[in-house]
């Protein structure tokens, strides 16, 4: 297999992601684009094209949960972490960083404060015990690894590559080690528990994406691709190859292709499974006797 051609590029670090249901500043890069795809909208067309439609398309929003937010805090504290000189980057530290962290993220974000409420009144019980969890998948982290002999190569990376259909692939990797011999591993922090075994293929498709992304964008494959999982404390690994990351592009092209056919036609079916008792959208489902609302006039064209 040859090397990635060299006209695809490596997107300057510090370029901020385009946010999902916003206007679409890849093409400012990319006109010649037919589109963008990222690992969670790809993976949101697997589960359910109806899901994907109400996420892509019509945009629609959708409330705030305890594991999404979770999740964010202990991204953001973990990043944050490796700010700090080695010797600081302990359990005490994170454990000190985590209520900081969840005020900046209400600023952001301020429809946060509605997940602790009862009545419209702040339930400061409920909020203690869920910063309590937030604490717990920090020390399972500390229990994988010592972030104090570790010196990441780049986080929450950025990159662009367009593939040779004019699709153009984007994600956000948590993280990036750079081994003294220039191997690479790709890290993703997970706060929910790991997946049931011969489950591992569905959680490992995002790295593989990511994999791809690197691979693309740098020439060199991934020597490893790693997922956290801070619920339980598992670590899931996967030595990719070149072989690996072709059958990932050629898997997310057949999707795009899925998902610029349903375009098409207009048809967006509905899957039902498991993850249907998440979603923030069963009221204008059909599997569950809803209506999906009329197709925008001009859909998006990302992902």
């Amino acid at each position: 297999m040859s090397v990635p051609s060299p006209t695809v590029q490596l997107m300057d670090t510090e370029l901020a992601p385009p946010p999902d249901g916003g206007v679409e500043p890849f093409r400012e890069r990319w006109p010649e684009a037919v589109g963008s795809l990222s690992p969670s909208r790809a993976g949101d067309f697997v589960s359910c094209p109806l899901l994907y439609r109400f996420r892509t398309v019509d945009r629609l929003p959708e409330r705030p949960s305890v594991d999404a937010a979770r999740g964010t805090l202990v991204h953001k504290v973990l990043e944050d972490l490796f700010d700090r000189p080695p010797e600081e980057r302990t359990p005490v530290t994170a454990a000190a960083m985590l209520e900081p962290a969840w005020k900046v993220l209400v600023e952001e974000e301020p429809e946060l404060t509605t997940l602790f409420e009862r009545d419209g009144i702040a339930d400061e019980t409920a909020l203690a015990a869920w910063l309590a969890s937030c604490r717990a998948a920090l020390e399972r982290y500390f229990a994988l690894e010592d972030p104090r002999r570790l010196e990441p190569a780049d986080r929450e990376l950025y990159l662009e590559s367009m593939t040779d259909s004019l699709l153009v692939l984007r994600g956000i990797i948590d993280r990036v080690d750079l081994a003294a011999d220039g191997a690479i591993r790709v890290v993703d922090y997970k706060s929910g528990r790991s997946p049931r075994e011969g489950s591992e293929a569905r959680a490992l498709f995002q790295l593989k994406f990511y994999a791809l992304l690197l691979w693309r964008t740098r020439g060199v494959v991934p020597h490893r691709l790693q997922l956290m999982y801070l619920g339980d404390g598992q670590i899931v690994s996967y030595d990719p190859d070149e072989q690996d990351l072709v059958a990932t592009e050629r898997k997310v092209e057949a999707i795009w292709e899925a998902i610029s056919l349903a375009r098409e036609t207009g048809e967006w079916l509905p899957s039902p499974g498991a993850l249907c008792r998440w979603c923030d959208h069963q009221a204008l489902c059909p599997a569950f006797g809803g209506t999906p609302p009329p197709l925008p006039e001009a859909p998006a064209s990302s992902g």
